[in-house]
């Protein structure tokens, strides 16, 4: 950076680099340094520096005062340049009054970083292309997609397959599957009998109660699913099986319970004896005739 100092005005300029690529900006620095009392003329600058360098953009004029009373005048100019030379920056005027003061002159190299043939003819700029569509990739992620697909389906049915052929042997057989059906049946009668429940006004439990006890006894007696079917499909499958009047007793309380939970009926104890009692003689004519020979002969049977 140089400096011309006279009288009370200082003029000074400066480039930030003075070796550019070609086509590449740099700043340049215009300061000036006045008494407050005196009038000072900027120059006004255009489009270019001089000829080969270009003025890109041009700062306003920045006034700060200095701690000794004094101005400063500052303006930035961002230059470029596209040819390849060594430009001799001529010095910047500044008026004041009738005086011009001048810049000390600058140097500023700027290079052609590769050779151009000029031999070959000047072509126009190329349209805009679109990238072509890479199938091969969108393709490679569908088939992605629909290999974890069906690895998730295959384990899927895999396992399903698995617990079919497999796991079917080695189910856990509840204890009550392992005990005669009349024998699981008649304990779990002893129980509501013993209970009551219906005395307390809990009749709908204790009609739902009695009638699943000869519902599961049913199914595993007869293999008639009575815990899948309503009373009359119950009937229906039963009538065949039994005598007329261990069926009219069967219907009765089927019935009663069907009133009992869906109508609201409002059962005497007498009733609600009586289909405890039906439901004992229900298992008691049905069960399996013991063997004597394995038994010891016939087992007594609870009474309602």
């Amino acid at each position: 950076m140089f400096r011309l100092i006279i009288l009370s005005i200082v003029v000074s300029a400066s480039i930030d680099s003075t070796m550019l690529m070609i086509g590449d900006q740099t700043a340049m620095h215009l300061s000036v340094t006045q008494e407050a009392n005196e009038r000072v003329e900027m120059p006004v600058f255009g489009e270019t520096l001089q000829d080969g360098i270009e003025i890109v953009n041009r700062s306003a004029v920045d006034t700060t005062t200095l701690p000794d009373g004094r101005l400063q005048l500052s303006q930035e100019l961002t230059l470029t340049s596209f040819k390849d030379s060594l430009f001799a920056v001529a010095p910047i005027a500044v008026v004041s009054g009738g005086d011009t003061f001048w810049t000390e002159p600058m140097a500023l190299n700027v290079i052609q970083p590769f050779e151009v043939d000029s031999s070959l003819a000047i072509t126009d700029i190329k349209d805009i292309e679109k990238a072509p569509i890479y199938w091969w990739g969108i393709i490679r992620w569908i088939l992605l997609a629909l290999a974890v697909i069906g690895l998730f389906v295959g384990a899927y049915y895999g396992v399903l397959w698995y617990r079919k052929h497999f796991l079917k042997e080695e189910e856990v057989i509840e204890p009550e599957l392992l005990r005669p059906a009349d024998e699981v049946a008649l304990e779990k009668l002893d129980e509501i009998k013993a209970q009551k429940i219906w005395k307390d006004g809990k009749v709908k439990e204790y009609q739902t109660e009695l009638t699943d006890v000869v519902r599961e006894y049913i199914g595993r007696r007869f293999d008639v699913q009575s815990t899948e079917k309503t009373s009359d499909e119950t009937l229906r499958a039963m009538k065949p099986l039994i005598d007329k009047e261990l069926f009219a007793k069967l219907s009765k309380m089927l019935q009663l319970a069907d009133l009992v939970k869906f109508a609201k009926w409002h059962t005497t104890p007498d009733e609600n004896e009586q289909a405890l009692s039906t439901a004992y003689e229900f298992v008691n004519e049905t069960r399996p005739t013991p063997d004597p020979s394995l038994k010891g002969g016939e087992e007594e049977t609870p009474q309602a």
